[in-house]
C-alpha cells in the first residue's frame, strides 16, 4: 500500500492518517480526483433534492427525480470506481483493492432497478408532459 500511495503523491503519517502532496500528483489523477468530486455532487444534490420533494409534495410528485437518481446514482458510481481502477493500474483489478468487487456491485445496481433506458424513457415523457409537447 505505500508503494501505492508513493506513485500517486501521497504518504501515511505517523498517525495513519493519508498526506497528499498535491504538486507531486500527476495533473492526469488530479483531473480524475476532480471530476469525481463533480460527479460525486452532482449524484448527492439529486438525490437531495429528490428526497426533499418526496417530502414535501409526495412521491407521486417527485417520480421524474427519481428516476433521475436511478440513473445517474449507479452510472456516477461506475465511472468513479472505473477511475480509481486506472489510476490503480493492475492493482485495481487484482485482489489488493476491492475496486474490481466494487466495480462489479456497482455495475450490476445498474439492472436492479430496471435498465437506465427505461428510466430515461420516463424522465423524457415526463419532462415533454410539463411543456404538453
Amino acid at each position: 500500500m505505500a508503494a501505492t500511495l508513493a506513485s500517486s503523491g501521497m504518504a501515511v503519517s505517523g498517525g495513519g492518517s493519508i498526506k497528499t502532496d498535491v504538486s507531486t500528483m500527476p495533473r492526469a489523477r488530479r483531473g480524475l480526483g476532480t471530476r469525481s468530486r463533480i460527479l460525486i455532487d452532482q449524484a448527492r444534490w439529486l438525490v437531495l433534492n429528490a428526497a426533499y420533494m418526496m417530502d414535501t409534495v409526495g412521491n407521486r410528485a417527485a417520480k421524474k427525480e427519481i428516476a433521475m437518481i436511478k440513473v445517474a446514482a449507479p452510472n456516477m458510481a461506475c465511472q468513479v470506481i472505473d477511475w480509481a481502477i486506472q489510476v490503480h493500474g493492475a492493482g485495481g483489478v487484482s485482489d489488493d483493492f476491492p475496486l474490481a468487487a466494487a466495480y462489479a456491485g456497482a455495475r450490476t445496481l445498474r439492472f436492479a432497478d430496471g435498465p437506465d433506458e427505461v428510466h430515461r424513457e420516463q424522465i423524457g415523457k415526463l419532462e415533454l408532459a410539463r411543456y404538453r409537447i
